[in-house]
């Protein structure tokens, strides 16, 4: 399984990349983000997951839920991966910090970023060296990072922190239930083959009763959450009120 507690090795000494490099980051960024690709259902998992994240913070910060605006507002994405989240609220004008314990995965996020032309801060970073630089944001989204992680509570403590006053945090990850045991290890890695095997590990999914305690011990309040579920006829996610499986919650700093 992943550990995404760690940063990899950077990717050279030099602040920039020989070009057999540069192509082959901006092939991958292509893959990551082709809709008819390997990773459709992830972009599909992403999309339904905006559809609830984006109102959300719009209500948040007074804003209207309509064709959102987002700017002005200074957003973390908490373990960026190939920026699918991040890149999605720069669009909408939002101030967009990526981070990702992978040095991989955040030259991925940029290239691509470049090559729409699209604004987003990514760094190879992880979350305790930003609380550490005393840097806080208006929202903070941690979505599924924290199943990949030994200490959870540490990082929940550390995406709090990270939080300003009447600022949000979004938490997404897995349910530690019998079903998705049943869904997203057995089906989606050894039946479906959506993830590799290994990806996740059951023992690290968190049941939202552990993610409210966590926050709480922090200064947080939770105000609202929603689950996602996949039909694998339609190839389609839609957000509904069972938590069973995966789960968003979001929560509010006083």
């Amino acid at each position: 399984m992943l550990d995404k507690s760690q940063l990899s090795p950077k990717l050279n000494n030099n602040s920039t990349l020989a070009p057999d490099e540069v192509a082959k980051f901006d092939e991958m960024a292509k893959e990551w983000w082709d809709p008819e690709g390997k990773f459709k259902t992830a972009l599909a998992f992403n999309q339904e997951r905006l559809s609830w994240i984006v109102p959300t913070i719009a209500a948040h910060a007074n804003r209207s839920v309509d064709g959102p605006d987002l700017s002005g507002l200074r957003i973390l994405d908490v373990g960026s991966g190939g920026g699918l989240i991040a890149e999605s609220l720069a669009i909408l004008g939002a101030d967009v910090t990526g981070i990702d314990a992978s040095a991989v995965s955040v030259e991925i996020a940029r290239r691509h970023a470049q090559s729409s032309g699209v604004a987003v801060d990514y760094r190879h970073m992880l979350s305790d060296q930003l609380v550490a630089q005393g840097e806080q944001f208006d929202v903070v989204i941690n979505a599924e990072v924290v199943e990949h992680v030994p200490d959870q509570p540490q990082l929940i403590k550390e995406c709090c922190q990270l939080v300003a006053p009447g600022g949000q945090l979004l938490l997404a990850t897995l349910n530690r239930s019998i079903k998705s045991y049943i869904i997203a290890i057995l089906g989606a890695e050894y039946v479906m083959r959506y993830l590799p095997k290994g990806t996740h590990d059951w023992r690290l999914f968190v049941k939202p009763s552990e993610l409210r305690q966590w926050t709480a011990q922090h200064g947080l309040d939770f105000v609202d959450s929603t689950g996602m579920q996949y039909n694998p006829f339609s190839q389609q996610w839609r957000c509904v009120s069972s938590e069973a499986v995966n789960y968003i919650q979001a929560y509010m700093k006083a």
